[in-house]
């Protein structure tokens, strides 16, 4: 192979993998946008429809458990083509939901698509990192984002003009489903494990692992909780309106996303290790600007903070799970996976909970323990190859 065509192949790599990672923000990002949208057409109060949204829960302990039996045993690659599938034909459906068994059905196949498809797409992003030998997860992670970022306009321009969620979910996917019949074929192939060599669940589990899995619990609970009750925290608790809550949230999404595309640099200057301690250190930082002086300014920059402090945690906690000497790529960022999902879940819950009982600025300070905790336990992460 020339070095022309390997740069090629490299290339077609890459931008398969980072398109795995736009469906999946895509499709996430154009579904929220509509939320008001699909709301009107069941028909529920926003009462019923916080309820009726868990249902996408039930979704995501299926895949867990399905994924965490396949990963390993079947190749990340036809694994992530189908998740992807599943998500991209579901969205249109969830999409045009008319009633409340509808919205449920595809609520749940959602939760299962999404969660299915998070393990293979990023033990992808493992494999490709490691054949190219540099730093790629905090970029493929960028392209997540910029999908999140560019289904909600589409879905906003969608709502300005009147077309309805269905179709506009149905055009996204339709354009994002013939990229990926495109460039699928570029997707690495991570060959499955030897059945003589596949090991019990439980073998997972590593020190390491564990660790690792923690500290990805405690970046999901912070990520969750700071884009579920930053406007909140802005338009209500400071009392400043709806209008500077949603530029809060805004901003905290657009530094996760700046800090995510030059995250691959900062890593391989700070080291794996190093980076993480200070992305987590910077989550603290950013959550106590915000607390300690409730004032919009301080809302604003202590929400920017946080967003550059938390947008690298996972993508650096999946690398390092890659990496793992003993356990294979697909099956260690398994163990990521159950470990960051509660932290999502728990996260919006906890922090209502919590500010029901005192205040909502109380409880956005929890974050500063979860932020200054993650860096205490990453002193203890012990990196392979030791870069």
């Amino acid at each position: 192979m020339t070095a022309h065509t390997a740069a090629s192949a490299d290339l077609r790599t890459r931008l398969a993998v980072r398109l795995v990672f736009v469906v999946l923000g895509g499709t996430q990002g154009g579904w929220m946008a509509r939320i008001p949208a699909i709301r009107d057409q069941v028909g529920v109060d926003t009462a019923r429809w916080g309820l009726l949204s868990s249902s996408s829960a039930a979704g995501d302990v299926v895949a867990i458990v399905l994924i965490t039996v396949l990963i390993g045993r079947v190749s990340s690659r036809p694994l992530a083509l189908a998740g992807s599938a599943v998500v991209l034909l579901n969205a249109p459906v969830l999409a045009g939901a008319g009633s409340v068994p509808a919205l449920v059905l595809g609520l749940t196949v959602w939760g299962a698509g999404a969660t299915f498809l998070a393990t293979p797409v990023n033990a992808l992003a493992v494999a490709a990192e490691r054949a190219q030998g540099r730093p790629l997860m905090s970029g493929f992670h960028a392209c997540y984002s910029v999908g999140v970022l560019a289904g909600g306009a589409l879905g906003t321009l969608a709502a300005a003009t009147g077309v309805s969620p269905g179709v506009q979910m149905a055009a996204s996917s339709g354009v994002l489903g013939a990229l990926l019949l495109f460039l699928g074929a570029g997707l690495p192939e991570e060959a499955p494990v030897a059945k003589e060599q596949r090991r019990p669940v439980r073998h997972r589990f590593t020190p390491q692992l564990v660790l690792l899995g923690g500290i990805a619990f405690l970046g999901a609970f912070v990520e969750g909780a700071a884009s579920q009750w930053s406007s909140v925290y802005v338009a209500d608790y400071l009392d400043e309106g709806a209008a500077l809550g949603a530029a809060t949230y805004t901003s905290f999404s657009v530094a996760i996303l700046a800090c995510r595309l030059l995250g691959d640099r900062l890593v391989a200057r700070l080291g794996r290790r190093g980076f993480l301690r200070v992305s987590l250190l910077t989550v603290a930082t950013g959550v106590a600007v915000t607390v300690v002086h409730p004032t919009l300014w301080s809302a604003l920059a202590g929400f920017v903070i946080t967003g550059l402090g938390i947008a690298c945690v996972l993508p650096a906690a999946i690398a390092l799970a890659g990496r793992q000497p003993t356990v294979p790529p697909g099956e260690a960022v398994s163990v990521i996976t159950i470990g960051q999902w509660p932290g999502f879940l728990l996260a919006g819950p906890a922090v209502g909970v919590l500010a029901g009982a005192t205040s909502l600025r109380t409880a956005l300070a929890a974050l500063v323990v979860a932020g200054a905790a993650g860096a205490v336990l990453a002193r203890w992460v012990v990196v392979p190859g030791g870069s």
